[in-house]
């Protein structure tokens, strides 16, 4: 793909995880080399047990393998081994739109912007998301937005467009569908520049089977949203738990306090030593609170200036030659004609 005149070209790769996907694979491949031609396609077949590898090679793709189960896995694999200006994800169960590719791709470049996420929109008459997923996407679209200070739309989709300076400081650890919430709290703890894209959305054809569970999917989820917010929110998470600490303490502690002050007795022992050990346990879990967030600090300046390393989204392209020189002490002829001016573009 080239942009402009003379521009270098852009070196552009798809990334598409597939586990049992021979009915769909060959499709994807063939749509997204269709749809941006000169796009590296690499399907990663993460123990398929059917033709996924082959349907791949033979659509044109670039096929390696990740034995290490799960879509993390396979992210995490693929970001480390490609080398790319542009990198795109996309599942290789063809319900993503390919034809959107050019456009969110011009968003990234234009912008520039180092991430742009396809916000899915229904093709289809009927609703094309698994009963309970709609749902519960709106709900961990909300419940992140609040506990990250950033809107997002549709955190669960996996159409995305990344410029190489996001992917190469990603750290990616997620090993399952979870790997879109962390690229996600990535995006939103850098403050990276990043956009929305709508992209067409539908079910998968007949025969294909989802992958997808939507309790079992969830629970992960959650539990990511929670370690990321251990990590990236440390004042938050342990500063709720300091203040829980701290009100058991003194709910527990203050009735002995009272009839210490009107007696000057202790007679309930066990009572005063559950509430001091709360008291010290709200201690310690505020201190670990701000030694952690000193931490995060560090890494986060770490992982900043790792993402200043690398250039922007953008294409360099040698000046053009054809413009005529300037041409000196020539008088203007009338308003806005000025001397040495060359055609606008």
């Amino acid at each position: 793909m080239e942009t402009g005149h003379g521009a270098v070209p852009l070196r552009i790769a798809a990334i598409v995880p597939c586990h049992n996907e021979e009915i769909t694979v060959g499709t994807v491949v063939r749509d997204l080399r269709a749809a941006v031609p000169g796009i590296a396609v690499y399907v990663y077949d993460n123990n398929s047990t059917d033709r996924t590898a082959e349907r791949a090679r033979a659509a044109g793709a670039v096929v390696r393998t990740e034995r290490l189960k799960g879509k993390g896995n396979v992210i995490r694999r693929a970001f480390a081994d490609i080398d790319a200006d542009v990198y795109v994800t996309i599942d290789g169960d063809d319900t993503y739109e390919a034809a959107d590719l050019p456009g969110m791709i011009a968003l990234l470049l234009e912008g520039p912007y180092d991430h742009v996420l396809g916000v899915r929109q229904d093709t289809q008459e009927t609703t094309s998301y698994r009963p309970g997923h709609e749902a519960g996407n709106r709900a961990f679209n909300r419940l992140t937005s609040r506990l990250f200070g950033a809107p997002v739309t549709d955190m669960l989709s996996g159409y995305r467009v990344f410029s190489r300076r996001f992917v190469k400081s990603f750290p990616a650890v997620s090993k399952q569908f979870e790997i879109e919430t962390e690229l996600t709290v990535h995006m939103m703890s850098l403050r990276l520049p990043t956009a929305e894209y709508p992209v067409g959305f539908r079910d998968r054809p007949a025969g294909s089977e989802s992958k997808l569970s939507t309790f079992g999917d969830g629970f992960r989820i959650l539990s990511i949203i929670a370690q990321l917010v251990r990590h990236e929110r440390p004042y938050l998470f342990y500063g709720l738990l300091t203040a829980l600490c701290g009100a058991a303490s003194l709910a527990l502690g203050i009735p002995v306090i009272l009839e210490f002050w009107r007696t000057g007795l202790v007679p309930r022992f066990p009572t005063a030593i559950l509430a001091a050990a709360f008291a010290v346990l709200a201690f310690l879990l505020g201190s670990v609170g701000l030694i952690i967030d000193g931490l995060r600090r560090a890494r986060r300046e770490a992982s900043r200036l790792r993402y200043l390393e690398l250039p922007p989204p953008t294409v360099t392209a040698p000046a053009p030659v054809d413009f005529p020189p300037p041409i000196p002490d020539v008088p203007r002829s009338g308003p806005g004609e000025q001397s040495g001016a060359t055609p606008s573009s």
